[in-house]
This record gives C-alpha cells, structure tokens and sequence, in this order.
C-alpha cells in the first residue's frame, strides 16, 4: 500500500537524480512536508478543453498520493473562485491558482542561495507548499502575500495545520509588505512584466530577487538579481521560467471583431521572418523585451487558414499575418510598426549565435529596466518607468 512519507522520499529521490535537488537541508523539507495537506480539497486534471475535478475525500487514497507527488503543476483554482469540490462535472474555465510542479519550486528556492538566518518575502503563497519548504529551513519570520483572500485563507490553515504560524498577507504582492522589510530573498511565484521597484527598496543590499518576467504564457524567463549598495539591482535570466500573471499586471485577452482592429493598415509587405517563430521561447522572449505591451494572438479563418496577429492595445499598433501558398504576408497599423521592430531584434540575434534566455543581462532602477546581450549593442532594450 501506497504511504505519504515513500512517495515524498520518491520524490526526493527523483529530484535529486535529475540534478535539481542539492541541498540537504531542501531534501529533509521535501521529505517532511507533507504536500497532499495543501491540495485540499481538490485539484483539477487537464483533460484538454475541459478540467476534471479530483478531490481527497472523493478519490482512492494511492491514486491522490500518486497525483499528489506526480512532478506535475496542479490547479487548485479556476475563474478566480471554483475549487474541484464546487463541481462534480468536468467544467471549463481559466486556470487562476496552482501548486507549480515540485521540479520549478525546488530549483527556484535553490537558486535563492538561501542561509538559515534569511528574512524571505515570497510573492505568490497559492497553496502555502513552497511557503512551507522555506519555513522547514528558515522559520517562521519570514512574509508570504498572496492576493487572492480565498486562496490566502486556505494557504494559512494548511501552513497551520503542519505547523507553520508564519506571516500570510493578503494583498497586492506587487507591493511586497515594507512593515517587516528589509529582506535577504524576494521569490516570486507569479510572473510579472517587470520587477517592481518596490521589491528592490525592501530588500538588503547584497540580497537577491528572483522572479519570472514577461507578460506572455510563454516566452518567460526567471530573472535572478542582486541588489547594489546604490539602490539598483542587476543580474541575468538565468532559466526558461512559466507562471500566471500578477493579476495586478494581467493583460486582458484581446477579444471582439478583429477586422474592425486590422481595418486600416498603413503599410503591407512580405514577412521576412514567419511569425511561427513567436511560437519558439527564446524569439518570444525577445518580441515581450521590443515590445512589451503587444499580445501575439492565434486564429483561423473559415476555411481553417492560419492568421497571426500581433496587438499593443496601449499605443493603437497591430500587425496582421496572412499565409498563401507557405509565404507570410504582414499588414501593419498605427504609430509602430511592431513586426518591423521584432524582425530587426531576431535579425540581430540571429546573427549573434541565436543564444539562450541565459544570454539576457538586466539591470533595474528606480527610472528604467535595462535588458541587454553582451557583445550585440544591437540587443539592447531600456523600458523607462513613468514619471
């Protein structure tokens, strides 16, 4: 029969051999936390276009466990309010809280390079499961803010329930909590669209903040920095990382007639580049730097041929992508021309090796973020704040 503590030292055991698991002090926590304990009461399955609801009191005790200590990200939330014991059906809906797979928390609080005595803020407590890890090394003085009450509720019994009375805020994350700062480690577990100067002033210097940029699902990279004695921190996109958005930087889905969008372009040309390159990681990393307020949207028209659209809703700006015959037509409206930006910025990294996220230095102020490649001063991008 299938026990909770075999299935965490499994778990351990796999961490360990894929080279993400290091550190002792860590596989003692993913040992000890028992993770099924901030599932409850239930996850949703992905079933393709719908979620299945899979519940603790409603299912075979080893088939939970097996779920429960999978190296899957589960979600525990869709449309910001329905658990998997509101609904016995599969349902549709849009995933709003999650457990992240043991694989993304366990390397990410490794590269805290966390020491015992560390003061941690964590942006993003969903279940409470990483909040406990932490807690199983540094105590309990340490702030985790989750925005949504709900969740935030739930986090704290089960952070109760094993034996964890820390500090769980409910609020703007964004924020970070100045009322306990300054901090050694800001982790975020939600992705933004860039780092907040706020979690900059709360942290120590010679701390370090890690958390996921970019405003696509896709696309993303975990920026590691570290903060200056000046008041500025710098580092590197040191992985491909994917999480939901920050609700308070969440971009609403682009809906609605797009002909009306794409009714009057200014210019037409052939594409030199496919916009199926925005599907690869790396190019869309660098089309979220160039232009970071733009949504890439898929869709077909009747007769099942692809169209690409590119949209920056806040500067009036499109680019629309039609095939014929394999070759990409693209049709560009308002005061940028977001596809000729994008294409100079592949150009120019294509031309440099075509490296990795890893490549991807950035620097943040209280004025402006500073992304850049080193050796290219052609990949070089600034996004100043406003004043």
């Amino acid at each position: 029969m299938t026990d909770a503590a075999f299935e965490r030292r499994r778990m351990a055991v796999s961490l360990m051999n894929s080279g993400v698991l290091k550190s002792p002090w860590l596989r003692a926590a993913v040992e000890a936390v028992p993770r099924e304990r901030f599932l409850r009461p239930g996850v949703f399955i992905d079933e393709g276009r719908t979620w299945r609801p899979v519940t603790a009191l409603g299912t075979d005790p080893e088939e939970w466990l097996r779920i429960v200590y999978g190296l899957d990200t589960l979600t525990t939330q869709l449309d910001g309010r329905l658990t998997a014991d509101g609904t016995g059906e599969p349902v549709t809906g849009v995933p709003t809280s999650s457990s992240t797979d043991p694989t993304t928390v366990v390397g990410m609080i490794e590269a805290l390079d966390l020491m015992a005595e560390h003061r941690v803020l964590e942006i993003g407590t969903g279940t409470g499961y990483s909040t406990a890890l932490l807690c199983h090394y540094v105590g309990e003085d340490n702030v985790t803010i989750e925005v949504d009450p709900q969740v935030a509720a739930r986090a704290d019994a089960a952070l109760e329930a094993v034996g964890h009375s820390t500090w769980t805020v409910t609020g703007d994350g964004l924020l970070g909590h100045p009322q306990r700062a300054p901090y050694d480690r800001v982790i975020a577990t939600c992705a933004v669209r860039r780092i907040p100067y706020t979690w900059v002033r709360q942290t120590k210097p010679g701390g370090v903040i890690l958390g996921t940029v970019g405003s696509w699902p896709w696309g993303t990279g975990l920026a590691k920095v570290t903060v200056g004695e000046d008041g500025t921190a710098e580092g590197a996109i040191v992985a491909r990382s994917s999480f939901m958005q920050a609700r308070a930087q969440a971009m609403t889905p682009v809906a609605g007639d797009l002909t009306a969008r794409t009714a009057y372009a200014d210019t037409d040309r052939l594409a030199r580049l496919s916009p199926h390159v925005l599907e690869e990681w790396m190019p869309a990393f660098l089309a979220q730097l160039v232009a970071p307020g733009a949504q890439f949207v898929r869709a077909t028209l009747s007769d099942g041929a692809p169209l690409r659209f590119l949209f920056d809703a806040e500067r009036e700006s499109f680019a629309e992508f039609i095939v014929d015959g394999g070759i990409w037509t693209v049709r560009q409206g308002g005061p940028v021309a977001l596809w000729d930006d994008i294409e100079r910025a592949l150009g120019a990294w294509q031309d440099h090796g075509s490296p990795g996220t890893e490549a991807v230095r950035l620097r943040v102020t209280d004025r402006s973020h500073v992304y850049w490649v080193e050796g290219s001063p052609s990949l070089r991008w600034e996004h100043r704040l406003a004043r």
